[in-house]
């Protein structure tokens, strides 16, 4: 769905503001592309799904500092490539980090039910336990953790080790994803 620069200006703005609706539109909205470019640079499904999510974290992290005069989505590939370079140099350096600290990670508030988590509340059980199957593993895995282990962002990310934003990041997708094949699912 592509979106006049009037809305994407206006989702911006709103995502400064921390809307959680306006961070999971812009995450809708160029998901793909972000993807796409990094599948094209990996050539590894797995490996460019989790470059897209740290892309889309980072962005989330540091929309105060994007800049109106570009293009978002050129924006957004920008910090793709360079977390794709980083994921580059980090492969062939066997070097750790002891003591690596994670920066604060961008609070994106989760107040309200999203649409998504309206469709999960209301399925049956075993209908969804069915659904959330046919999700790959680590989405399975996130949605398990948060809606049946009723686990917080920061035990996920502990048990993961992973950091908060990228779980939260990680769980926008899984419930879009999840959402789909239920409306694919109710359509048939």
């Amino acid at each position: 769905m592509v979106k006049k620069n009037n809305d994407i200006a206006d989702l911006i703005e709103k995502a400064r503001n921390k809307d959680q609706k306006a961070f999971n539109t812009l995450l809708n909205t160029y998901w793909s592309d972000v993807f796409r470019f990094q599948l094209s640079k990996t050539d590894n499904e797995d490996e460019a799904e989790d470059i897209t999510i740290k892309t889309f974290s980072k962005a989330f992290d540091k929309i105060h500092l994007y800049n109106e005069r570009y293009n978002f989505k050129t924006w957004l590939i920008s910090i793709s490539k360079n977390i794709f370079l980083d994921h580059l140099r980090k492969q062939r350096t066997d070097t750790v980090s002891i003591n690596k600290k994670e920066s604060e990670a961008y609070k994106i508030f989760d107040e309200t039910p999203s649409a998504e988590d309206q469709l999960i509340i209301e399925q049956n059980l075993a209908q969804l336990l069915n659904y959330l199957k046919q999700l790959k593993p680590h989405y399975q895995e996130i949605i398990n953790l948060r809606y049946f282990r009723e686990m917080s962002y920061k035990e996920m990310a502990d048990k993961l080790n992973e950091p908060i934003s990228n779980i939260k990041v990680k769980l926008l997708r899984a419930k879009k994803l999840l959402a789909e094949i239920i409306e694919k699912s109710s359509k048939n």
